[in-house]
């Protein structure tokens, strides 16, 4: 009997300890940078309960007039081919890499200051809801400058040949490259673990501005690893004023409709964005064999239809406060919950969905998320009352289960992603083709902000206003369960075949 149940028993141990180690084991001293990148932008999370609390009382925005905003300021995501092929091409005093950080980091600075001033009232230069667009718009812009860097190392930091000068097997490089994406979700998961309970205690007991004006030590943070460890590429290149030149001139129409107010602009914007990003991709994966950009291709719409579904907006963040009585610190403590299960469930997971196919992988996220997505309806729809009476737990109770399922999943859909990104990269150009690849997937962002907007228009949400709740929520859960599944169906087969065919 014990010689038959060992083996199984050995393996349950080796399975188990590779999902605690690895992660530990794939480290090295070189990733310290990029991953403090990731890490400063997991950590931005502090302000978040201060942000949507002053939102929510200080401000006149509607959740119609936020996800609008979303939007816009989603797009600086979409135009990442710019800074990435600055980052390529364009040493600022003789730096590809730090500078840009730098930079990146002093821009996050600006936009806290000015939310702090709008918050605390001594910058009066705008109204405080356009000090909001301005101030959150330097620190997306900053963030997308630094992750743009922090992209190009993830692919530079691991080594193509062994000590004696030899080149390494490509499936280790491959392997070595899954997991600097891996370890990056977990330095991202971490910085929010680290601040999501604290935001919501400062929050609590200290103004909003005092909050602001705490984060700014996050910036810090992201451009400490650039100054104390050597982070500079190599590599150079003449500049393809093809990207360069057609990304500003996108990038300039975009200021321009966003500021002259055009009819349907957003919607427009949105069209030429997908033009433009999959011109200038279908231009750097041409010398790509056929079965390469047919998985490139097939992955990249799946994804796509995962990551465009809407979301129900700030309608349901000022429901639990209003209604269901969740203070700044119980969010805080929501937060906190969540992170932690995030970082714990990209820890375990990551061994083992490093090695399975992208429609397999995002099938089952879509399926769980629907189901976890249940007890968020069922409190809209006045379960809590019910289950108090009934079993002596209501709301809170059933808002940190819900939390608790939910959270380990949320960064696992990107890393099946990140991992093809940084196996293709090509040569000279791997911010470029970051930049490009995570343009066309923050397109879909902007695609399920634009139709957050519309169905928050449909169904109106707003202060006090709650009935048209349940309804929303009910629909955006129907489309983030049928276009997902749609898209898996139609084009995983394909994929699969396209993987097969690359890796025979």
């Amino acid at each position: 009997m014990r010689d038959t149940a060992w083996p199984a028993g050995t393996r349950i141990r080796q399975k188990i300890e590779a999902a605690l180690l690895t992660p530990i084991r794939a480290f090295r001293l070189r990733y310290l940078p990029l991953l403090m990148v990731y890490f400063a932008y997991g950590a931005l999370g502090l302000v978040t309960i201060a942000e949507s609390f002053w939102i929510k009382s200080a401000l006149t925005l509607t959740p119609s007039e936020l996800a609008a905003l979303g939007v816009w300021l989603t797009l600086p995501w979409t135009i990442k081919m710019v800074f990435g092929e600055l980052v390529d091409a364009v040493p600022i005093l003789g730096s590809q890499r730090r500078a840009y950080v730098l930079i990146g980091g002093t821009l996050v600075a600006l936009g806290l200051i000015t939310l702090a001033g709008a918050a605390g009232g001594w910058l009066t230069f705008a109204p405080p809801p356009d000090l909001y667009r301005i101030g959150s718009f330097l620190s997306v812009v900053g963030v997308v400058l630094q992750d743009v860097a922090a992209d190009a190392m993830s692919t530079e930091v691991v080594e193509r040949e062994t000590p004696d000068g030899a080149p390494r097997a490509p499936q280790e490089i491959n392997r070595d490259l899954a997991m600097v994406q891996v370890l990056g979700r977990l330095a991202l998961s971490l910085g929010l673990v680290v601040v999501a309970g604290l935001g919501g205690w400062l929050a609590s007991l200290f103004s909003y501005e005092t909050v602001f004006l705490c984060a700014l030590v996050i910036p810090l943070i992201s451009v400490s690893g650039a100054l104390l460890i050597d982070i500079e590429s190599s590599a150079s290149r003449p500049i393809d004023w093809r990207i360069l030149g057609g990304g500003l001139a996108f990038g300039a129409t975009v200021m321009v409709m966003a500021v002259t107010g055009v009819p349907y602009a957003q919607e427009i914007v949105f069209v030429v964005s997908v033009a433009v990003v999959s011109a200038m991709l279908w231009r750097v994966v041409g010398d790509l064999d056929r079965k390469t950009q047919e998985t490139i291709l097939y992955a990249a719409i799946i994804i796509f239809a995962f990551r465009a579904t809407p979301l129900v907006g700030q309608g349901y963040t000022w429901f639990t406060i209003d209604v269901l009585g969740f203070d700044e610190a119980f969010q805080g403590t929501l937060n906190q919950i969540g992170a932690l299960l995030a970082l714990t469930g990209t820890w375990l997971f990551s061994d083992a969905i490093t090695g399975r196919p992208i429609p397999v992988v995002l099938f089952w996220l879509t399926i769980i998320a629907t189901v976890l997505s249940l007890p968020s309806l069922a409190l809209t729809l006045g379960i809590s009352g019910w289950t108090e009476t009934t079993f002596g737990f209501g709301a809170r109770t059933i808002a940190v289960i819900d939390t608790a399922a939910s959270s380990p999943f949320l960064q696992l859909s990107m890393i099946p992603l990140l991992t093809l990104c940084a196996i293709y990269a090509p040569e000279q150009r791997r911010a470029t083709w970051f930049a490009l690849m995570g343009s066309l997937m923050n397109l879909a962002l902007v695609a399920s902000a634009l139709q957050t907007k519309y169905l928050n228009q449909i169904f109106v949400v707003d202060r006090g206003a709650y009935e048209s709740l349940p309804l929303l929520l009910g629909v955006v859960m129907a489309l983030g369960l049928v276009v997902p599944l749609a898209a898996i169906v139609l084009f995983g087969s394909r994929l699969s075949g396209a993987e097969v065919a690359r890796n025979s």
